[in-house]
């Protein structure tokens, strides 16, 4: 029974782009030991896997704000202590930058990761034991299939799993059918106009559906609200944690979102999902869950997605997933 350790820390997005590889190595070791070091905030995502045996936690964007602070150092020795007692047959480092590659110094056993000219940080490959040549020009989770794949030898499995289970909402959010609007993210430039989100909601309120439109801090919350205001039967729930918005989008008739991890999560859980990209580009990041998957990328960089392209989008998925 081999003892394999994952490193993919963040961010959301890629974590939930790394969990297909979980899926591929039980399919090929179905008696792995897999354990995967992971942000703290993502750590219930990670365990949402049932193939994955434990999560270990690291909280690298917390040290890094004050790496003097006596409990950050406690805390690290702690993370070293929790890989200190096993010997793993192999780590695969998926992140393929420094940061990554040095977390995985700390665990004892051959490390694996990408090659100078395929890791995100070249110099990350100067860590690894054995490195790897992954093309760049490749979707984030077929890259890291392949690592993983290329590190363990074996064939990759034809299906595409993401392998998560969502918990059941505690109390329903919405008494009807409800879409979940992801507006929020990261960067300003990556928002869908608030004007388009009227649009639209106000049509799929027509149509029947409530709307759900979840939030993380407080710009998020008061954007959530302004649009619950223009929009019939909208909802905005109240803070949720990573378990609590995984068992919402696992309920939604279908989500709509920026591009931002939630919309990522949404299409692992198997949702109708539309993606909206207005500045960035979906090839090798977009959403992404395997052929005649119900999910569609809309928009780049340089074009952003009407309503009524996402409404057609929308018809298309929903229709497909109830058939």
């Amino acid at each position: 029974m081999p003892n394999i350790l994952l490193i993919k820390t963040s961010s959301l997005g890629d974590v939930v782009h790394n969990l297909p590889v979980v899926s591929d190595i039980r399919a090929r070791f179905p008696r792995a030991r897999i354990d995967w070091v992971v942000e703290e905030a993502y750590c219930d995502i990670v365990g949402m896997h049932p193939g994955v045996h434990r999560a270990i936690p690291v909280a690298l964007r917390r040290w890094r704000g004050n790496v003097l602070k006596p409990a950050h150092w406690r805390e690290f020795g702690h993370f070293r202590r929790a890989l200190s007692g096993m010997r793993y047959d192999c780590v695969i480092d998926t992140q393929g930058l420094i940061k990554s590659a040095l977390l995985g110094q700390a665990a004892s056993g051959t490390r694996h990761g990408y090659s100078g000219a395929s890791a995100r940080e070249p110099l990350a490959a100067k860590f690894y034991d054995v490195v790897h040549a992954v093309p760049r020009d490749l979707h984030a989770v077929v890259r890291n299939r392949r690592l993983a794949a290329l590190a363990l030898g074996y064939e990759l499995p034809a299906v595409l799993d993401y392998g998560i289970v969502a918990p059941a909402l505690a109390a329903p959010l919405a008494a009807q059918p409800y879409c979940v609007l992801l507006h929020a993210t990261s960067r300003s430039d990556k928002l869908w106009p608030e004007a388009a989100w009227e649009r639209l909601g106000s049509e799929l309120a027509r149509r029947g559906y409530a709307l759900v439109l979840p939030w993380g801090d407080a710009a998020e919350r008061a954007r959530s609200e302004r649009l619950a205001r223009a929009l019939p039967s909208a909802v905005v729930p109240p803070a949720l944690d990573v378990c609590a918005v995984a068992g919402l989008l696992a309920g939604a008739r279908a989500v709509v979102g920026v591009d931002t991890g939630l919309t990522h999560l949404a299409a692992a859980l198997g949702r109708p999902v539309v993606a909206l990209f207005c500045g960035t580009r979906p090839r090798l990041t977009g959403v992404y869950a395997g052929p005649g998957a119900p999910v569609r990328n809309l928009g780049d960089a340089s074009a952003l997605p009407e309503a009524s392209e996402v409404l057609a989008a929308l018809d298309a998925l929903m229709a497909g997933s109830a058939a």
